[in-house]
């Protein structure tokens, strides 16, 4: 069973082939967020906490648009939680499932609700969202 989720909103400061710099709002607290680009299925990710009224600026002035604006449920799953995101704004109608692993060999049950594998299609990464929102995909997923 899903937890109650968490709204999330983020915004993209800069982004290149070696990453992402994001500022992330999750319920009432904000951090400016580092990720590597895909590493296999792995990345390196920093967080750094930072004031809630600079991120909702940051997110308003700074970040490029449309934002992601997505509600997160966290979905316990034989030993395992899954991360599922439905997405909303732009990107309205996707929804988004992956899970955390100690070790990318690590071996774990696929719930009968999982859809296709997407973990090596860059559209779905936030940072594609943003500029090739779910919205504009002609050829979206049945």
């Amino acid at each position: 069973m899903a937890d109650e989720g968490t709204v999330i909103r983020q915004g993209y400061l800069a982004g290149s082939k070696a990453g992402s710099v994001r500022i992330r709002v999750t319920g009432d607290s904000a951090a400016l967020n580092i990720k590597s680009a895909t590493l296999g299925i792995r990345r390196l990710e920093y967080d750094y906490p930072i004031p809630l009224r600079d991120a909702e600026e940051l997110l308003e002035l700074l970040c490029e648009k449309p934002l992601i604006e997505k509600i997160r449920y966290r979905v316990p799953v034989a030993g395992h939680v899954w991360e599922v995101d439905l997405f909303s704004g732009a990107n309205e109608g996707l929804v988004v499932a992956e899970i955390e692993l100690t070790d990318e060999d690590e071996t774990f049950s696929l719930p009968d609700w999982i859809g296709e594998e997407v973990s090596h299609d860059p559209r779905y990464y936030n940072t594609c969202l943003v500029s090739h929102p779910y919205r504009e995909w002609h050829d979206k997923p049945r």
